[in-house]
């Protein structure tokens, strides 16, 4: 009953944001907008807690920090939704958009970096100067991205087109993490190697108690493990138990830390460990599949998400549960060992 009660909030909460959002769209452009858009290709707006909001739009999740020193984008959704999403934003925020943060370099959470990163200036405080003066102060956002999202969206990766350069990360970090203090709050952008990709971050408000998990965690089909982008089995695992390790519920293991996945409703701890524990059965049924020496076309046929497929079968676009399957197949095919 309590899980109920809090997911009927939820909903509740984000349909009045939308409601919200469509009326102000409408009074801003009254007899120039022509005819209204689809539901679906609007942008809904719903307060998590603290400062920080998500903005649920048809590519995926935006989450956005605002206070009075300006404002904080977690992905940036799909190209052809920016002026949507700054529609949104603004509803919210007036400030400079001062820091941009994206969870991996996949253009469904990067579409819309070239498009915020005009609204600096760099960082806050700071003033943007005339073109030619004061060096780098060029009035743009700050992009902050593990630098294996700047590899694969300039093209340095191998297999990977260059992207606009004006999308590009402009601050990247190589390490386990990076911060910044804003609005009164400390932002963590913690890596998780080998997940989904090679570069996926969650990014974890710690006053407002929010953790944007990216698509390492998704409430609307099986994980990608994109292993042509460094992606895997054992990474995503890891990635998901760190979330679970950052989260705490406060009673009934219900509430308390809000989890954002990349595509899907917000969550708290338990749905991550429901998924997790999804994640880690299969991965065991095939790693049991494959000790036991049969093919991959034969452990397709034995239907090791079967009793998940009515859950998370249907969910993902172009990701289909045999695609789950050969990915987690061919990841612990390559590792020659079973999983720890």
């Amino acid at each position: 009953m309590i899980r109920c009660a809090l997911r009927a909030r939820v909903l509740l909460g984000a349909g009045l944001a939308a409601c919200v959002l469509q009326a102000g769209a409408a009074a801003a452009g009254a007899g120039a907008q022509g005819p209204a858009r689809p539901a679906a290709s609007r942008i809904e707006i719903l307060k998590i807690q603290g400062s920080v909001y998500l903005l649920a739009g048809p590519s995926g999740n935006t989450v956005v920090q605002v206070g009075e020193q300006g404002v904080l984008v977690v992905d940036t959704q799909g190209p052809a939704l920016s002026d949507q999403l700054l529609a949104a934003i603004r509803t919210l925020s007036n400030e400079p958009i001062h820091y941009i943060v994206n969870t991996q370099a996949s253009v469904d959470h990067t579409g819309g970096n070239e498009t915020l990163a005009r609204l600096g200036p760099t960082r806050p405080g700071r003033v943007a100067l005339p073109d030619g003066v004061g060096g780098n102060n060029t009035g743009s956002t700050s992009v902050i991205a593990h630098e294996n999202v700047l590899n694969r969206m300039s093209g340095r990766a191998k297999g990977e087109q260059a992207r606009p350069e004006g999308a590009w990360p402009t601050d990247t970090f190589f390490g386990e993490s990076t911060e910044v203090f804003f609005n009164g709050e400390g932002v963590q952008v913690v890596h998780q190697p080998a997940a989904h990709t090679d570069g996926d971050s969650l990014v974890f408000f710690r006053r407002s108690d929010v953790i944007v998990a990216g698509d390492v965690f998704l409430t609307t089909g099986y994980p990608v493990i994109d292993r042509a982008r460094g992606g895997s089995v054992t990474g995503l695992i890891a990635a998901l138990n760190h979330v679970i390790t950052l989260a705490i519920p406060t009673h009934n293991n219900e509430g308390g830390t809000m989890i954002v996945p990349g595509h899907g409703r917000l969550c708290d701890e338990m749905d991550v460990v429901e998924f997790r524990n999804m994640v880690t059965i299969v991965r065991d049924r095939i790693q049991h599949l494959i000790a036991k020496g049969l093919t991959l076309e034969q452990i397709k046929a034995a239907g090791p998400t079967a009793d998940f497929d009515p859950r998370y079968g249907a969910g993902t676009p172009g990701w289909t549960p045999a695609m789950f399957i050969e990915a987690i197949y061919r990841d612990l095919s390559a590792k020659g060992k079973l999983p720890s």
